[in-house]
């Protein structure tokens, strides 16, 4: 296998990402992330990382996408989130799902940017349960109408294209929906915890026609043939974004401990301070790994792909809340400060024990898969 092409994809990811760190802390406060960043990456090709090369993407392993995912992330959240959302929840989605048809109206645009794409899943009162959404949709001739009220969508704020999930009397189904289409309204929201960069959104839809060849997989399909693989190469990016968090952390970490002087010494030579160290080092390498496991699963499309998946996700995100936490603690009042990265990595980690299923979610799945598959016979 050739892994040049996937080799200078990631070069190019580490260029980018030198000049997006200084500025992820504006990101940040502004709450905004700007079209020219958009544009830079979709121009390297980046919006289409894991879009097959004939429908105009890079066509990268999922352990090079891996590498990419946390060069990226290390630098900024919010704009690694873009990946996870637009690439790895729609396109790669849709690569894999859609009809031809509908790869031929959307996909070419996704994997070249031109078009932004986002997952309208969530609802105010449905996330981990999302079968309880209430969003709906109605057959009306060679159309379907759409009204319902969806939450917390990352990108919706700018996004061209929404990935819509409804359901008619708990028969769940997925839509394309264009932007500009009449009974599309877009409220941005703001004060997040982290991925405040993340142009996030309520969409309401009122009454909205959508033609029927925009249906995704069938009727029926949207929730185990759309939503579920969706979550799992989002929950595969997520994992990622905790190594991403936690690695950035640690640099944080170290490089605070190696320079600070208190009681006449580098605290570094505190053993104390060196156990937080220790057990950094040791957890992010750990949750690199079980990223890289569920990489070469996905490689070989093992059946266990899945399960090392929430593994890798849950175990990554909790790594990337203990040592930003910890990261916090060695620098101390600079930790609890926006001058330094580490305060907003330390709430940047949070958001990852929620997203893409919840760290008690995916603790529940893991379990499952335990009891399953290591509990003794007879």
């Amino acid at each position: 296998m050739d892994d040049r092409p996937a080799a200078t994809a990631v070069e190019r990811a580490a260029a980018f990402a030198a000049e997006l760190a200084p500025r992820a802390a504006e990101f940040d406060r502004t709450e905004h992330l700007p079209r020219e960043v958009i544009e830079q990456m979709a121009d390297a090709g980046f919006l289409g990382a894991t879009v097959p090369i004939e429908w105009g993407g890079l066509g990268l392993s999922p352990l090079a996408y891996g590498d990419l995912t946390e060069v990226i992330g290390k630098a900024c959240a919010s704009t690694r989130a873009l990946l996870t959302v637009h690439t790895s929840l729609v396109a790669e989605t849709l690569a894999d799902r859609a009809s031809r048809r509908i790869k031929e109206k959307y996909l070419r645009d996704l994997a070249s940017g031109r078009r932004i794409a986002c997952f309208a899943l969530s609802e105010a009162d449905a996330g981990s349960d999302a079968a309880s959404m209430s969003t709906r949709y109605l057959r009306k001739g060679d159309a379907f109408v759409l009204d319902g009220h969806k939450k917390w969508i990352s990108f919706a704020g700018i996004a061209d294209v929404f990935l819509v999930f409804a359901t008619d009397n708990g028969v769940i189904s997925a839509f394309l929906v264009d932007r500009d289409t009449p009974g599309v309204e877009i409220r941005p929201m703001s004060g997040m915890l982290g991925n405040r960069a993340t142009h996030m959104a309520e969409v309401v839809f009122s009454a909205v026609e959508v033609p029927a060849e925009n249906l995704v997989s069938g009727i029926g399909a949207g929730f185990a043939f759309v939503v579920n693989p969706a979550l799992f190469r989002g929950r595969y990016s997520i994992a990622w974004a905790g190594v991403a968090i936690a690695q950035a952390a640690l640099e944080e970490m170290c490089t605070h401990a190696a320079r600070r002087e208190q009681f006449g010494s580098r605290i570094g030579s505190f053993q104390l301070v060196q156990k937080m160290i220790a057990d950094a080092v040791t957890q992010v390498s750990a949750a690199r790994e079980l990223c890289r496991r569920a990489g070469r699963l996905r490689v070989e499309r093992s059946p266990e792909a899945v399960a090392a998946t929430n593994v890798a996700k849950y175990f990554s995100s909790t790594v990337a809340a203990r040592v930003t936490s910890d990261a916090v603690q060695v620098l101390g009042g600079n930790g609890c400060w926006n001058g330094f990265p580490a305060e907003r990595l330390f709430r940047e980690a949070k958001i990852l024990e929620i997203i893409e299923g919840t760290s008690q979610v995916q603790q529940t799945l893991i379990a499952d898969f335990g009891l399953t598959t290591f509990a003794r016979k007879g």
